[in-house]
């Protein structure tokens, strides 16, 4: 989840719905100034007990996050505690329940982005030794009860805690138990933000189903193979799901304004505090009715605010956001940026994936996405077939992007060897949570402690 920028800048009252358009229109760019970047969260434990760490206690989360000021990161704060940390790799931040994020930097290219992968996880990697804590790249936590684990002290977390019981019976396992792999990418136009948008959101379970990563609950299978994606079907219906308006005709910037308008807020920001707003309506504010802050209109850093409170399987800000994907190790948080860099940044790949999906009904996009939880590649797909069937021609497809944006490194190789781990969950038919349960049912002998021999 965002860290709030809270670094000085004009911050203007919204006055015109001018405004409100106004960061959707200011991503866009040339191509040549389109950029990747990738979101990873991982969790963490500690060596001795493999309990969740809090955040006061000696090498608990401040003390590994503080730990990174060797690497040349600096701490970010909140009420006088420290929340996140700035660098030049981006941001390390704070999960609900102490999940570890980076949010990586704006990058040209793959090889950028796998290598600050790399820089981060060798850095959290050290800091573990020391402080005695692992990292598990998995989609949830495979053993913790909510009760197990620590919460996180940001403001805006704990109104989150509060609300979501009201609106979901599962909102808080996404705060205290999940984690994923995020992209970001960019668009030169609203026309081709729309079909970025459409594209991305149609095969937005085919995401899920390769990264599926999720398939235990509490030390036993629970029945999925991305419990993370069940847990986005129930967690706050007014802020998530397969938003059927992106497929309509004239789909664009104010159409996603009127939605975000329609989204019950969270919180309002004002003076180093988050006051509680939860379920209020940001139309209210625009109009000073807002009840928390009578008389008060919004600024601009409150719209921005509102539009990360947004959770569907695409969200657009100044930018797009691939929100599909299970957490998992080094390997897949590369692909991840690969698979959809490879299918979005290339026209003529992003016109054939388009191509494949864009005569579904919106009954059969909903259909497939949820039964991607379950069956992820098995899934049935419209016309017939198996989600593994159009799996194969899509990573064709972005294969085909890759090869044509001819980013090369250093050694003369271009991108497309990021999703060599894709490739392989394609060819067999598994997807990592089926590999897990078949180590769990034969080697492991039903003992989830060996999952964590797993670790980045």
């Amino acid at each position: 989840m965002s860290t709030r920028d809270t670094s000085e800048r004009d911050d203007p009252i919204i006055e015109t719905r001018d405004q409100l358009v106004a960061p959707m229109q200011a991503g866009e760019k040339s191509k040549a100034d389109w950029r990747i970047g990738t979101e990873h969260e991982k969790l963490v434990y500690k060596r001795e007990d493999r309990r969740a760490p809090s955040y006061d206690e000696p090498g608990g989360i401040r003390d590994i996050l503080m730990a990174l000021t060797e690497f040349g990161w600096e701490p970010v704060e909140e009420g006088g505690k420290v929340i996140a940390m700035r660098g030049s790799d981006g941001t390390v931040s704070l999960e609900p329940a102490g999940q570890l994020e980076l949010s990586g930097a704006p990058l040209e290219n793959l090889h950028e982005t796998c290598a600050e992968t790399g820089r981060h996880l060798t850095q959290v990697k050290a800091v573990g030794e020391k402080l005695g804590v692992g990292f598990l790249g998995l989609g949830m936590w495979p053993d913790k009860a909510r009760s197990d684990l620590p919460m996180m002290p940001k403001g805006r977390y704990e109104i989150m805690k509060n609300h979501m019981p009201r609106v979901g019976n599962l909102g808080l396992d996404m705060m205290l138990r999940t984690c994923t792999i995020q992209v970001n990418l960019d668009y030169s136009s609203e026309a081709d933000m729309a079909q970025k948008f459409r594209t991305g959101l149609a095969l937005q379970p085919l995401a899920t189903a390769l990264f599926a990563n999720s398939p235990f609950t509490e030390g036993k299978p629970n029945g999925y193979l991305s419990y993370r994606s069940h847990i986005w079907s129930d967690t706050d219906p007014h802020r998530t799901g397969m938003l059927p308006f992106v497929f309509e005709d004239g789909f664009g910037y104010e159409r996603w304004v009127d939605y975000m308008l329609d989204v019950p807020m969270y919180f309002v920001f004002r003076e180093g505090k988050y006051i509680d707003a939860a379920g209020l309506s940001f139309r209210d504010f625009l109009d000073g009715n807002l009840s928390v802050l009578p008389g008060e209109k919004p600024t601009q850093s409150d719209w921005w605010d509102h539009l990360s409170t947004a959770f569907p399987e695409v969200r657009l800000k100044s930018f797009l956001e691939m929100r599909g994907a299970d957490g998992g190790p080094w390997s897949r948080i590369c692909a991840l940026p690969a698979f959809w860099v490879g299918l979005l940044y290339d026209q003529t790949a992003l016109d054939a994936a388009w191509d494949l999906v864009k005569d579904w009904t919106m009954e059969e996009r909903e259909d497939l996405r949820n039964a991607v939880p379950k069956l992820a590649l098995d899934a049935p797909i419209p016309g017939g077939g198996k989600l593994l069937d159009l799996g194969r021609e899509v990573m064709k497809i972005a294969r085909s992007g890759l090869s044509a944006r001819a980013r090369l490194n250093s050694s003369g190789d271009n991108e497309t060897g990021f999703l060599e781990t894709l490739d392989e969950i394609v060819k067999t038919g598994k997807v990592p949570a089926q590999v897990l349960l078949d180590r769990y049912h034969g080697e492991w002998g039903g003992d989830i402690d060996r999952v964590y021999k797993y670790s980045f």
